[in-house]
């Protein structure tokens, strides 16, 4: 890396960007296993102790060592471990690391560690994320280092940070250099650069994906735990998928674009690549937030990570939909990536994911290629020389959308949400595959539009559909080839995906990225309990799985914990057209106890709940087992005169089972 007078390294450019050929990676030690082995005792019933791990290899002499942005911050805040020393370790890694095309630009060692000195003076207890090395992807802004957007000819240099960026420096993050990507954040493969691309961390003959290249790889490697990408079309899940990772893409507008070289300006989101899902959601907690300078920012509540409810309905595309483009290896780590998930006692629901491929095309095909043209399309025109081909080839056909052709395409796009808001009625979340296979380098040469269009097959709808994603790693097989899934849900309920994938990505076992490191043991937060929520217990058709329960989905409700009343209640099925429970207080000792879940709203989404309630229910105050009183569900005496005592099943879940 070439010092510039700025201070600041930049890495040569590459005109190779397709071979990717360097040294090799860093080899996956054997001792994985023994490493694992203890953790996935516990997991012999799952299916993923029956998939490869990595395989044998040598490995140097000093492994790369997983550091988390949990364990840094705990150490970081205890003083066990020097702020400097992190910073230290990281340039160490980053030059270890032989592959100039992980970064594009890449800050002095000796400013960060006078940054990391300054930070003694504030309070660790304040900053959560105090010391944590950050790397951002080179299309959003940071003050004084050239944003690129991977075209040498765009370069400029802000004097001020991205508001992403701003929030993660005054939460006490250090900021190590600008990470490679495909030019103007165009594609999924990682090739489209003129700085080269990133080597899988894993593989080296497998691409890296994109176009966030550089950021999942800096954090699959181990140089930083965390950075910054963007995700408009699966820029931020794919090439986490390829190379191991977690892939956070949130709701639209949660994080702010300002300071962001925009894509689809409208469609955009600032993505966060991590090797935990805790990580990610760390990050993501103190970027979320209204930003009054992005018209296209969006106030609403994040909430805290929680347990997950029993009974989960999981949809998955149905076997027509599965597609894997022949890749039998794909194929048998989705069919693994159920059965993991169906452990943990989910309900699977296969479901048509047509419309959701029909939605998808409206993205290139449709007039949302007019939003690249708009955003760089004069400077393409000014500068048709310095853009990469393929990157030309797609964003210069927008110029010829007309008007009609944009309004035509809102009209389908109208249909086809309203055609999804009914399918994600019927289950908490959707699973697919991150990618349908992996992609060769090799396959560029001869198609380098085919692969990356394969690519997007389970990403492309999503934030046209305004829904939030989840990455994460689910298998990794003997060839070190990783795959993994997708958690999709409707816009702000990122809580609720995070906590579901921590405990998938645990349950997975796997090593993190392609470091020789179990993952640290994850246990569910209890009771988390938001400012500005109300709980609420449930007893009957609104308990997670049943009928009823998008009811409180739909109103951002979170589910907290199973929980049990007092023997001082009985409760019946009631004489009405559509069965349900009424759960009734009698004389102290004179019931039975009955199982309810406990879940949180916010405080709008309480009021709408209750005003939506119908006789003879009410909400009223609910004594649970311990003495705790919350709002919950009660019934009017009178509506139970005639209905059958159902109390001997403990609940309405087992009375139902029963028929």
């Amino acid at each position: 890396m070439a010092a510039t007078r700025s201070g600041i390294k930049r890495v040569p450019a590459d005109t190779d960007i397709v071979a990717g050929r360097a040294p090799a990676i860093w080899a996956v030690a054997h001792q994985t296993r023994r490493c694992l082995a203890l953790r996935a005792a516990h997991r012999r019933d799952s299916p993923c102790s029956q998939i490869p791990r990595l395989a044998k290899s040598n490995f140097p002499k000093e492994l790369p060592v997983a550091e988390t942005v949990a364990s840094l911050l705990a150490g970081h805040q205890s003083g066990t471990i020097a702020v400097s020393d992190t910073i230290s370790r990281t340039f160490r890694r980053l030059r270890e690391a032989n592959d100039p095309a992980i970064f594009i630009s890449v800050r002095d060692e000796a400013a960060v560690l006078e940054e990391a000195r300054a930070l003694a003076a504030r309070d660790p207890a304040t900053l959560p994320l105090y010391g944590i090395p950050i790397a951002i992807k080179d299309n959003i802004d940071v003050a004084g280092l050239p944003t690129t957007a991977a075209c040498p000819a765009y370069a400029y240099t802000p004097k001020a940070d991205a508001e992403a960026v701003a929030r993660l420096r005054r939460a006490g993050a250090l900021i190590i250099g600008k990470t490679n990507l495909e030019q103007f954040a165009t594609g999924l493969v990682g090739a489209r650069s003129p700085y080269g691309m990133p080597r899988n961390a894993l593989r080296e003959d497998l691409v890296s994906g994109g176009s966030s290249s550089g950021s999942a790889v800096a954090v699959a490697r181990g140089i930083v735990p965390l950075a910054l990408g963007t995700d408009t079309a699966g820029s931020g899940r794919v090439p986490a998928g390829l190379n191991n990772i977690v892939g956070l893409k949130p709701s639209l507008g949660l994080i702010s674009t300002t300071g962001v070289v925009p894509a689809c300006r409208s469609l955009d989101c600032v993505s966060i690549f991590a090797l935990t899902t805790e990580d990610a959601f760390a990050a993501l907690s103190v970027m979320a937030g209204h930003d009054e300078s992005d018209v296209f920012s969006r106030s609403m509540q994040l909430g805290p990570l929680s347990g997950i409810q029993p009974a989960l309905r999981i949809a998955v595309p149905r076997p027509a939909d599965r597609i894997h483009f022949g890749d039998a290896q794909a194929e048998a780590a989705f069919a693994t990536a159920i059965e993991m998930v169906r452990g943990l006692g989910a309900v699977i629901v296969e479901i048509d994911l047509t419309p959701l491929f029909e939605t998808a095309r409206l993205l290139y095909e449709g007039p949302w290629v007019a939003e690249r043209t708009a955003a760089v399309g004069a400077f393409i025109a000014k500068h048709p020389d310095a853009v990469h081909p393929v990157t030309k080839a797609i964003i210069a056909p927008g110029a010829d959308k007309s008007a009609v052709d944009t309004f035509s395409a809102f009209y389908k796009l109208a249909a086809y949400r309203g055609v999804a808001s009914k399918m994600f009625a019927g289950f908490d979340t959707l699973m697919v595959p991150t990618f349908p296979r992996p992609v060769r380098a090799a396959e560029l040469v001869a198609d380098p539009i085919g692969p990356n269009s394969g690519l997007g097959t389970y990403t492309n709808f999503v934030n046209l559909l305004d829904l939030a994603g989840l990455a994460v790693p689910t298998t990794l097989a003997a060839d070190r080839t990783a795959h993994g899934v997708t958690l999709l849900a409707p816009s702000g309920r990122d809580a609720f995906l995070a906590s579901l994938g921590a405990t998938i990505h645990d349950r997975s076992g796997l090593p993190l990225g392609a470091l020789d490191a179990p993952p640290p043991p994850w246990t569910a937060p209890a009771g988390n309990i938001a400012a500005g929520e109300i709980t609420i217990a449930v007893v009957g058709a609104h308990l997670s799985g049943m009928p009823l329960n998008h009811e409180l989905t739909a109103l951002k409700g979170r589910f907290i914990a199973a929980a049990e009343t007092p023997p001082d209640y009985r409760l019946f099925a009631l004489n009405t057209d559509v069965p349900k429970p009424g759960l009734l207080r009698v004389a102290s000792g004179t019931g039975a106890s009955i199982a309810v879940e406990i879940w949180a709203l916010p405080a709008e989404g309480f009021a709408r709940f209750v005003d939506a309630v119908p006789p003879p229910l009410s909400i009223g105050t609910l004594r649970l087992e311990g003495g705790r009183a919350m709002k919950g569900f009660l019934v009017e005496a009178e509506a139970v005169r005639d209905a059958r005592d159902i109390s001997e099943f403990g609940g309405w879940r087992a009375f139902m089972a029963s028929r």
